[in-house]
This record gives structure tokens, C-alpha cells and sequence, in this order.
């Protein structure tokens, strides 16, 4: 198959293009700083092709590049507190497909450029959950990321803001997270195939962005060490911001968007 024939009728060479320099700088941003990919990725890419293209397009990539490292996530992972966390999204990621699948794309977007602006603002804040562990808060912080994942694929900050403050091991913690976001992809995989997001347009779409995606990552990688955390921090939440701003849908007309 062409390169050609891997982007949707629908869908112009330029946005394809656009898709894959945004996947790009999106990858890099999570493999120097090991987050904000999708923060970066939605608002942007939501403004050259529809939300129920590019969400099921980066559910796709993030699923397969993740898999290889649930295995181990397994046998690290305090399994009992993860499951707790785990049913929470059972039920917010198919409530969050929903809203995808049903609303009009720039009400998504509106909606995506509210969540991420409120995720980067946790972000910025440093917020950790340094209190008492309760399963009923466990679940609903569950629910948050599930939704924000079925939504827009960006459930990342809530389980990140909850997890990294808890007293336990970081190994624990990052497996833990790992964990969470097998089943929660797994969760949004089959709740976008029932309602019809995962499409053979964006399972080709991902041939030629996962590839992208993947070199985005490593080089981002071989940043790591070359400035200190808080530099690599500090870019990538300009990246988002950048990307909220330019991903606006009021400015569609005044950047040849509309």
C-alpha cells in the first residue's frame, strides 16, 4: 500500500502532513519529559482533521507502543489498589466515548481546549494527593481519567497528580500507572469499536503517524540528560500552552483552518 493510499479520502495531504509534524512534536515532548503528549497532540490535530479521527488515531498508536510494558507493569504493581482505581474508568471512558461519538466535533474541541487548559493547570500547580487512600476516591479519580481518556485521550494528569503523591515506592507508583492505562486503553479500544470510532481510515492513519509518533519518542529520549528536569518540564508546558492556543477553533478562520 502507498503512502498515499494510507490518509483518508477525506482527509487533505496538507492535514495529513500536519498530523504527522504535530505527532512528532508530541512524541518528543513525552519521550524527553515522559508526559503531555496527548495534551499537545489533541488541540492541534483537532483543528486539521475531526476529533472522532484523531482520538480513536492516537488511542491506536499510544495502544501498541504501551503494550510491551504491561507485563512488567504487572508483576510490579500493587495490583489490589490498582484494580479499585481500574473501576472507575470502566465506567468514565465509555461515558467520555460517548460525548465523542455524539457531539458536534467543534463542541469537542471547546471541550478539549477546557480540559487541557484545566490539566495543565495541574500540572503547573505540582499538585500531588498526599492524603489517606479511600476506595471511593480512588474511583472517581478512576472515572476523571477514564473520561478524560474517552473523550479526548487525555486522562494522564488526574492518575499522575493522584499516584506520584501517594507514599509508596516510585517503582510501584509508575507501575501502577502503566497498569491503569492498559486497561484503560483496552476499555476505550473496545468502547470506540462499539461505537464505530475505530474505523479502517484510522487504522491506516496510524501506519503512516505511528511510525512518526515512535521517532518523535526516541529522539526526545536523546534529549534526556542534556538539560535538567525542570528545563524539559518547563518546554513542555509551553508546548501545551502553544498548542491550546493555536489549536483554538475561533482562530480556524484566521489560520486558513476553516
Amino acid at each position: 500500500m502507498s503512502l498515499s493510499g494510507l490518509i483518508p479520502a477525506d482527509l487533505s495531504l496538507f492535514a495529513a502532513v500536519a498530523l504527522a509534524i504535530v505527532a512528532f512534536i508530541a512524541a518528543t515532548a513525552r519521550g524527553f519529559s515522559g508526559f503531555g503528549a496527548a495534551l499537545i497532540f489533541m488541540p492541534l490535530a483537532s483543528s486539521f482533521a475531526t476529533p472522532r479521527l484523531v482520538a480513536p488515531l492516537l488511542l491506536v498508536i499510544d495502544f501498541v507502543s504501551m503494550a510491551p510494558m504491561v507485563a512488567p507493569a504487572w508483576r510490579e504493581a500493587d495490583r489490589k489498589a490498582t484494580a479499585v482505581i481500574v473501576v472507575g474508568a470502566l465506567v468514565g471512558v465509555p461515558v467520555g466515548t460517548y460525548f465523542l461519538s455524539r457531539l458536534d466535533p467543534v463542541t469537542v474541541r471547546w471541550i478539549i481546549t477546557g480540559f487541557v487548559i484545566a490539566l495543565l493547570a495541574l500540572l503547573l500547580s505540582g499538585w500531588r494527593y498526599r492524603g489517606r487512600e479511600y476506595a471511593a476516591l480512588s474511583v472517581a479519580v478512576g472515572y476523571i481519567s477514564g473520561f478524560c481518556s474517552g473523550l479526548a485521550q487525555t486522562g494522564g494528569p488526574p492518575i499522575v497528580g493522584y499516584w506520584l503523591g501517594r507514599p509508596i515506592p516510585p517503582k510501584i507508583a509508575r507501575a501502577n500507572i502503566v497498569l491503569f492505562f492498559g486497561a484503560s486503553d483496552f476499555f476505550a479500544m473496545v468502547s470506540y469499536a462499539m461505537s464505530g470510532l475505530i474505523t479502517w481510515d484510522s487504522l491506516k492513519l496510524s501506519l503512516l503517524i505511528g511510525p512518526v509518533y515512535a521517532l518523535g519518542v526516541a529522539f526526545g529520549a536523546s534529549l534526556f540528560g542534556r538539560a535538567s528536569e525542570q528545563v524539559f518540564r518547563a518546554i513542555c508546558y509551553a508546548l501545551i500552552a502553544i498548542a491550546v492556543i493555536a489549536g483554538l477553533p475561533a482562530l480556524d478562520g484566521v489560520l486558513g483552518r476553516g
